[in-house]
């Protein structure tokens, strides 16, 4: 009996040190790598996804068969124009272009951040370090999405400062434009033009009209009230002028005069 009465005083002393010295819990990864902060902290950015890339649009990509919408960024939509001066060009299809040439050649590194409601991956990706979303922005194929995140608020800025990309003209945010906004158009004021130089540049744009009972000849110039509606019938003697000069020395005067 002696050796079960020792066996039991024995447990009792090794329970007695545990509940009085509890052993210290083995020390996390981080920590015996000499780091202070948890992993994640230290490396907030780890691929999701890594391989070659397929462009879809100017911000959404394919890697390994999944769609990868790019965080924190919003470029034109593939069918959208934007406009220099008077003259429109295919923005969207510029920065699906200027997407697929940095990326030609190469894998991106995807680190997923939220999905969408298409169910697609939302990641910030990079291509040998360089933040691809961050790098539309900068050279104006994006703008910052701030909706759903700033982190490429001064970059925009930067863009739209050196007029860099869609920054060169005016356009419509990409989000208003799914919207069914549109940029307006307002045709420019041109200066007068006479003779010789005016037909040059196709500025005959005078309308010599005839009244109906053909005792009035007046000509309506581009602005006047009844411009838009003045419709020139050359069978009727109507006719287009290049100048007020032109149309007078014809025997024609304006429109309220």
């Amino acid at each position: 009996m002696r050796w079960l009465v020792w066996l039991v005083a024995a447990a009792g002393g090794a329970l007695g040190a545990m509940l009085l010295f509890p052993a210290s819990p083995e020390p996390p990864p981080h920590a015996a790598a000499g780091l202070d902060v948890p992993v994640a902290e230290a490396f907030p950015w780890a691929a999701d996804l890594s391989g070659p890339a397929r462009v879809i649009d100017g911000d959404t990509l394919e890697v390994g068969g999944t769609r990868v919408r790019l965080h924190g960024v919003d470029a034109p939509e593939g069918a959208q124009s934007c406009f220099t001066s008077d003259a429109g060009w295919p923005c969207g299809r510029r920065a699906t272009q200027a997407l697929a040439t940095l990326l030609q050649g190469g894998v991106v590194d995807c680190a997923e951040r939220d999905r969408d409601r298409y169910g697609r991956v939302v990641a910030v990706c990079r291509r040998d370090g360089l933040d691809v979303n961050g790098w539309l922005v900068e050279q104006g194929w994006a703008v910052a999405y701030r909706r759903y995140s700033h982190a490429y608020v001064e970059l925009e800025a930067a863009a739209r400062a050196a007029e860099r990309g869609i920054w060169a003209g005016e356009f419509v945010m990409p989000w208003e434009w799914r919207r069914g906004k549109r940029v307006v158009q307002v045709a420019p004021e041109r200066p007068p033009a006479t003779g010789t130089v005016a037909r040059e540049r196709g500025r005959c744009d005078i309308k010599g009209n005839v009244s109906y009972n053909g005792d009035r000849r007046l000509y309506h110039m581009p602005g006047d009230r009844d411009y838009a509606g003045t419709r020139i019938s050359p069978g009727r003697g109507e006719r287009w002028f290049c100048s007020e000069a032109e149309a007078r020395a014809a025997g024609w005067r304006r429109v309220g005069q």
